[in-house]
C-alpha cells in the first residue's frame, strides 16, 4: 500500500481477505480462508465486534497491504464463536444462528457444540493463532451500504424500504438476478428481526407481512431465472400461512406447470379464479400454454418410444 493512513473513524468500512492458522501449522490447512469461499470479509470500526484485535490492526494498514501476525489465546478466545458467524454469513445463514439464548460464558462451556468439529476443538483447547490480513479497500461512513448482518435493529428496519425500491428498479430494467439478490437481502434484515420476536405475537406478525410481499417478488425474479423448486417453496411456506395469497397460488402454479406436476398446477390456477374470478384471463392464458407443451410433449414422447420400440 501507499500513500498516507486512510481515516479510520467509526463508521468506516475495511474490505479485506484473511486467513486463521493455528500457530506450528503455518504451512497446513487453514481454519478459515476467506478466499476459498469466494467473497472478502468486512468489517466496520465502532460496530461490536467479537475479535477487536482485528480492528486494531485494520487501523495500522493502507489498501494493497498485507499484514501477518501472531495473537495469544486471551486475545482469541472468542474465534471459535467470530467463525462460526462468518461461516454463516458465507453460507447465507443469520450470523447469530444458534447464539441468541445463552451467554457467551456459556456458549464456552465444554458440552456446548458449534457445529463444526475444527471450532469444537478449538473452542475445548484454545492456543494462539495466527492471521493473515490483505486490505482490498476502505471507504468511509455514509460512501457505502452496509449488509444486513452488520446492521442494527433500527438500521435494518430503515433500509428495507429503499432496498426494496432498489429491487424494483433493477426488475424493471431487467437485471432480474441483481433485483432478486435485492429482495434477498431485504429479507434477510426482517428475518433477523422477527427472530427475536415470540412466533404468532403482533410484532412477528406485523414483519411477516412484510416479509411476505418481498417474497413474492423474489419468487417471480426466480420464476424468471428458471429456479422452479425454490418458487414452489417459497410459495407453499406463503400459503401455509395465508390460504388466500392469490399471487401465492399464481407462482406456485407456474412453478408446477413448468416442472410437469400437471394436477398441482391446475389445482393452484383453479383455487387463483376461486378467490379472484377477475384473473380468469391471466389463468386462461397459462393453462393454453400447459396444454399445448403437454401435446408437444406427448408428440415428442411417441416419436421417441417409436424409436426405441422398432430397433
Amino acid at each position: 500500500g501507499t500513500g498516507p493512513l486512510p481515516d479510520f473513524r467509526d463508521g468506516t468500512k475495511a474490505t479485506f481477505h484473511y486467513r486463521t492458522l493455528r500457530v506450528g501449522d503455518e504451512e497446513g490447512t487453514p481454519l478459515d480462508d476467506s478466499r476459498a469461499r469466494g467473497k472478502p470479509m468486512e468489517l466496520i470500526a465502532g460496530k461490536k465486534f467479537k475479535l477487536p484485535v482485528w480492528e486494531a490492526v485494520l487501523r495500522t494498514m493502507r489498501p494493497g497491504e498485507r499484514a501477518r501476525f501472531r495473537c495469544d489465546v486471551k486475545h482469541v478466545v472468542l474465534y471459535p464463536l467470530v467463525s462460526k458467524s462468518l461461516r454463516n454469513i458465507a453460507a447465507g445463514k443469520d450470523p447469530l444462528e444458534g447464539q441468541r439464548h445463552c451467554c457467551s460464558i456459556a456458549q464456552l462451556h465444554e458440552h456446548y457444540s458449534l457445529g463444526y468439529p475444527d471450532l469444537d476443538e478449538l473452542q475445548k483447547n484454545p492456543q494462539p493463532l495466527i492471521f493473515d490480513i490483505e486490505v482490498l479497500k476502505v471507504e468511509a461512513p455514509g460512501s457505502y451500504q452496509q449488509d444486513p448482518w452488520a446492521m442494527t435493529d433500527e438500521e435494518k428496519l430503515q433500509a428495507v424500504p429503499l432496498i426494496h425500491k432498489e429491487g424494483n428498479e433493477l426488475y424493471r430494467e431487467g437485471k432480474v438476478p441483481e433485483a432478486a439478490a435485492k429482495y434477498y437481502d431485504a429479507i434477510a434484515c426482517l428475518k433477523n428481526l422477527q427472530m427475536k420476536e415470540q412466533p404468532g405475537s403482533p410484532d412477528w406478525i406485523e414483519l411477516d407481512q412484510k416479509i411476505t410481499p418481498l417474497l413474492l417478488n423474489y419468487c417471480q425474479c426466480k420464476l424468471q431465472c428458471e429456479e422452479y423448486y425454490e418458487v414452489l417453496d417459497h410459495c407453499s411456506s406463503i400459503l401455509n400461512k395465508y390460504e388466500d395469497n392469490v399471487k401465492a397460488y399464481f407462482k406456485r402454479g407456474k412453478a408446477h406447470a413448468a416442472v410437469w406436476n400437471v394436477a398441482e398446477a391446475q389445482a393452484d390456477f383453479a383455487k387463483v379464479l376461486a378467490l379472484d374470478p377477475s384473473l380468469r384471463p391471466v389463468v386462461s392464458k397459462e393453462l393454453r400454454s400447459l396444454d399445448a407443451r403437454l401435446r408437444e410433449k406427448e408428440a415428442e414422447d411417441k416419436i421417441r418410444f417409436k424409436g426405441i420400440f422398432s430397433q
